[in-house]
């Protein structure tokens, strides 16, 4: 396990790992929510797709706002994350209409999209010895969050929705309960989490804009591959609709597994060389997924992308930490990559529109991969390749 930066305090600093991991999970299963339930809702409520597609836009508003806001103080942020997100999430459970729905879903939105980028600014400060690593713990913890979803979807599916939501924002509840005990118990630690968010000097304006393109172009890959996975297994896979909603569950596990192994490599690769190789292999397998036209080939793909997609967040994030950015600087790189995960997978839709073809649409996540992987190689004068 990553030792931390500093001396130990009398008590563990707040928050601590096994709750950084508790409220990943969380935001990983608050993360993909929507997906699951959305076709209980728009029959509930008489949606078109268009409207539907109003929630997913008001969560991800939100997410986005929850970065970009982030400050010095985390550990304030990092609860009012947590509060927000309860709270929107129980006021999502019980809304009577779409409006309140998505009033609610911003909220919820927000709360996710802090605790995301709190989380990852303290982990990068805080473990400096293998940074990567230890980022790629906690977004393990995340993607196995995000598995559970669609997977607690099914298997509580007699429960009513209102039941179900209400209990995820009673668990956000409980992590900010915690993280109050915490810091009561070990108040000095607020000052030192203050002081890794606030370096002597900001990061320079050709590394912020650096890591941000990065971060953007990698929430549009990421994005694009399981936003529009399900459709293309049921487009080309010769399947029915359930089998293909399995290949998303299938990228997750692949997503998940990578992220274990990520933490093992990062100990003793270097993080950009473990980013570039997986940035190469997933624009290989996103293109080999356009020639796919059999759902167990479309499936083991989807298996092998997860895996490969899993590195290239936690190597890049802890490059840019390692830059000792302000956690404003942090906050708003990890507000592009929600920006790259709207705009990449829209931009996808109107090429599979106008072209007449999924497949060929295919092509802007493995051009995605590739421009990655050309920036990589092309970073600013003493930028870090290794943290």
């Amino acid at each position: 396990m990553p030792e931390p930066a500093s001396p130990r305090q009398p008590h563990d600093p707040a928050p601590t790992l096994p709750l950084m991991h508790a409220t990943f999970i969380l935001a990983g299963f608050g993360t993909m929510l929507l997906g699951p339930i959305l076709p209980l809702l728009s029959q509930r409520w008489h949606l078109t797709d268009s409207q539907s597609g109003l929630m997913v836009l008001a969560q991800f508003c939100g997410a986005t706002l929850g970065g970009l806001t982030v400050t010095a103080k985390l550990q304030r942020d990092m609860f009012l994350g947590l509060a927000a997100a309860a709270a929107g999430f129980f006021l999502f459970a019980f809304a009577p209409s779409l409006n309140l729905a998505c009033a609610a879903l911003l909220a919820g939105g927000f709360g996710v999209g802090r605790v995301i980028a709190t989380v990852n600014i303290i982990a990068g400060a805080r473990y400096t010895r293998n940074r990567g690593s230890a980022l790629s713990r906690l977004n393990f913890t995340w993607s196995f969050g995000a598995l559970l979803s669609p997977l607690l979807a099914a298997w509580l599916i007699r429960l009513p929705l209102e039941t179900r939501l209400a209990a995820f924002a009673a668990l956000f509840v409980g992590c900010a309960v915690a993280l109050g005990a915490q810091i009561r118990r070990a108040p000095d630690t607020i000052a030192a989490n203050r002081a890794v968010a606030e370096p002597a000097h900001p990061l320079p304006l050709k590394f912020f804009l650096y890591f941000a393109a990065l971060l953007f172009i990698y929430g549009g890959l990421e994005t694009c591959l399981s936003a529009w996975l399900t459709t293309y297994a049921l487009r080309y896979g010769t399947t029915s609709l359930v089998l293909s909603e399995y290949t998303m569950v299938l990228l997750l596990c692949g997503l998940t597994a990578g992220r274990a192994l990520a933490a093992w490599l990062l100990l003793t690769m270097r993080d950009v060389t473990l980013q570039r190789i997986a940035l190469i292999l997933s624009a290989g397998l996103a293109a080999a997924l356009a020639l796919a036209h059999h759902a167990a080939v479309i499936a083991t793909l989807a298996v092998f992308l997860g895996v490969c997609l899993a590195p290239i967040f936690p190597a890049t994030f802890a490059l840019l930490m390692a830059r000792r950015p302000s956690a404003s600087q942090a906050g708003v790189v990890i507000a592009a990559s929600g920006l790259g995960a709207a705009a990449l997978p829209a931009l996808m839709g109107v090429v599979s529109t106008r072209a007449g073809s999924l497949e060929i649409a295919l092509a802007l996540p493995v051009a995605a991969a590739i421009a990655m992987f050309l920036l990589s190689l092309f970073p600013p004068a003493n930028a870090p390749q290794h943290t």
